[in-house]
């Protein structure tokens, strides 16, 4: 009997047949860990359903996965509702989740949540403990497998930015078993001989077990200890390891490693270039402005003549000393006038100007006598006259 070949599409499509056909594959329920695990812009999940000997590709669109009371993550253990059906395109089969429900946390997530918790307890994760990343850093240190796009990218990336930059690779393995300790050793490494000015962690994304050496205490110490800042990328942008906290800084990928720690030449030159313009239209401002200033002084009146305000001042002063005259001769006038007006009245009263109409007046020890009682025999008295004095005695 002769079998006639079929092609690759009619294969698939038998295949989906037979498991459309098969009713306990309509409706399953698969328990495992999630591996793997991406949120699709579009709101579907895509993940891998494993445990200690196989897994499964999973999908859940977006319309299923709405209802889901929690965020699924890598190492969460899950159980699953679904359908396996066959892609018929690439010819493998996958469970369409339409319902999952948490069952419990997976090994690796759980020992990661103690030792976050450990060692933020521990102080590790503090803000002040973080160094600040180099401005222009001449080296920069790379931790990172030889091979890969990461290295490619960082140094892509660096030399575009700042083609003089020193680029330090220091090769180590960034996943399996002992990773940790080799990364470990070779921050100690970096410290010890000062290679580099910052230190750049890094490596591509992949489930938990991939970055699971991110995630081993040893390297968090190492991260903690050194006094190179260090630049933690590793995995994607929502991936989140121990290295991410205990970093002194934290980029989503390595080609955003590499603009942290590298300064764009190019626009710090057009931003100098900036700044020199700046101030040179300040100074010329401010030169315009001062020279207005010197321009007014030199044409004003103090200036042009500088003997004039004296002038000025002595001719005031000359007001003041000719109105003080005035009012000093208006003062001695006046007072003249008042006091003759006086004498003129204490003449009036004098007596003697009872002289000048004949009469004397008669004294006695400088005392004027007024009654005859009080003259005696003998007394020698002085009669004032007119033109002059005379004694005289009472002889009765």
């Amino acid at each position: 009997m002769k079998i006639e070949p079929i092609t690759v599409t009619e294969l698939n499509k038998y295949m989906k047949d037979k498991v459309e056909m098969d009713e306990f594959l309509n409706n399953v329920l698969v328990k495992g860990e999630i591996s793997n695990y991406k949120h699709h812009y579009t709101g579907h999940l895509y993940f891998t359903l494993k445990d200690e000997k196989s897994l499964i590709k999973c999908i859940m669109f977006k319309s299923s996965a709405v209802n889901l009371k929690f965020e699924p993550r890598d190492g969460m253990k899950v159980i699953v509702y679904g359908t396996v059906a066959v892609f018929e395109r690439d010819g493998i089969y996958q469970i369409y989740c339409k319902g999952m429900q948490e069952d419990g946390m997976g090994s690796l997530y759980k020992a990661y949540e103690e030792l976050k918790r450990k060692l933020e307890l521990e102080g590790l994760f503090e803000e002040d403990h973080k160094k600040k990343i180099p401005f222009m850093p001449k080296t920069i240190g790379v931790l990172t497998s030889n091979t890969g796009a990461v290295i490619r990218d960082i140094i892509n990336v660096s030399t575009r930015r700042n083609p003089k930059v020193c680029i330090r690779l220091y090769p180590v393995p960034v996943q399996g078993a002992g990773a940790g300790e080799k990364i470990a050793k070779a921050i100690e490494v970096m410290n010890e001989k000062k290679l580099a000015d910052v230190l750049i962690l890094a490596r591509g994304g992949g489930s938990l077990e991939d970055l699971w050496p991110f995630n081993e205490e040893v390297v968090a110490r190492a991260i903690y200890e050194s006094e190179i800042p260090i630049i933690s990328a590793v995995g994607h942008e929502t991936d989140f390891t121990i290295s991410d906290f205990v970093s002194d800084l934290r980029a989503p990928t390595p080609s955003a490693a590499a603009e942290l720690a590298v300064v764009d030449i190019n626009k710090l030159k057009d931003n100098l270039e900036v700044y020199r313009n700046r101030l040179k239209l300040a100074l010329t401002r401010k030169t315009q402005v001062m020279r207005l200033s010197f321009e007014k002084c030199m044409n004003s009146r103090v200036y042009k003549y500088p003997k004039q305000n004296i002038n000025d001042r002595y001719l005031l002063i000359d007001s003041y000393c000719k109105k003080m005259e005035t009012e000093v001769l208006q003062k001695l006038k006046d007072s003249k006038l008042y006091a003759t007006k006086w004498i003129t009245k204490l003449d009036a009263l004098s007596p003697l100007k009872t002289l000048v109409r004949g009469y004397c007046l008669t004294e006695y020890n400088g005392k004027i006598v007024k009654k005859a009682v009080d003259l005696k025999e003998n007394m020698e008295v002085t009669l004032k006259y007119q033109d002059g004095d005379r004694k005289a005695i009472i002889k009765d």
